[in-house]
């Protein structure tokens, strides 16, 4: 309690321009805080969601039920990706529904669907690549200029300091040494609020990359059952 004390009477002892710089340095903190918190809670969903529908996919034999399936569970990057491609598939069967023959215009349109199909799940995966990693990159700012905002509140109560010694003309350790400690919380303030964002942010887009293989790995093998259903003689001409 007392060493809590003490920090509180230097920060407000000390000069404004400290302050000012703590008060900035606060506002980061509470901010990247907020950022990790929100963005913890999402990922956890979203893998715990995906992992889900990812069973349901391959344990269902209908891509209707998937489909209602992945609009229940509406927090997994997985399940959206998967509910625009199923409506670009619905739109190329309907378009199949309506061509009569196996003409090569047909074919031609087929193939056409499976390229519209295809542009819809690069679109979704960017999409959802694009909402995780809304927010993070002030996780990265945090990291990178707090230790200098603290460094400069820092410089800027030494200089006081030095001032304040010039003035009253002595240089005992009794002057100079609370000048220097109140100086000094702007820097430790600093890097405490740059360590825990920078840990923050490198653990998030370890798992964003992670969930955008996962994306990726997804869409190549529903693009592969859309080739087979839409397709079924490709591989035997």
């Amino acid at each position: 309690m007392t060493n809590n004390l003490d920090i509180l009477h230097i920060v407000a002892e000390a000069g404004y321009m400290v302050q000012l710089v703590l008060l900035l340095l606060l506002f980061f903190s509470l901010t990247s805080w907020t950022i990790i918190l929100i963005k913890y809670l999402y990922m956890r969903r979203a893998f715990r969601q995906s992992e889900a529908f990812t069973d349901i996919f391959w344990e269902s034999r209908d891509l209707s039920l998937a489909y209602k399936e992945a609009r229940i569970l509406d927090g997994s990057p997985l399940a959206r990706v998967f509910s625009i491609g199923y409506v670009e598939l619905k739109k190329l069967r309907q378009s199949n529904n309506k061509s009569t023959g196996e003409d090569g215009n047909s074919l031609i349109e087929k193939f056409t669907g499976i390229d519209n199909v295809k542009r819809a799940l690069r679109r979704a995966i960017t999409t959802e690549t694009t909402r995780m990693t809304q927010m993070i990159p002030f996780l990265a700012t945090a990291g990178n200029t707090t230790p200098f905002i603290g460094l400069f509140g820092t410089v800027w109560g030494i200089m006081e300091s030095f001032r304040g010694i010039g003035q009253s003309g002595t240089a005992s350790l009794a002057v100079v040494a609370p000048g220097i400690s109140e100086a000094l919380v702007a820097t430790a303030a600093g890097l405490a609020v740059a360590i825990p964002a920078v840990i923050a942010f490198n653990y998030f887009m370890q798992r964003i990359r992670v969930m955008e293989s996962e994306l990726q790995s997804f869409a190549a093998d529903f693009l592969n059952i859309i080739e087979i259903d839409i397709l079924p003689a490709k591989g035997k001409r």
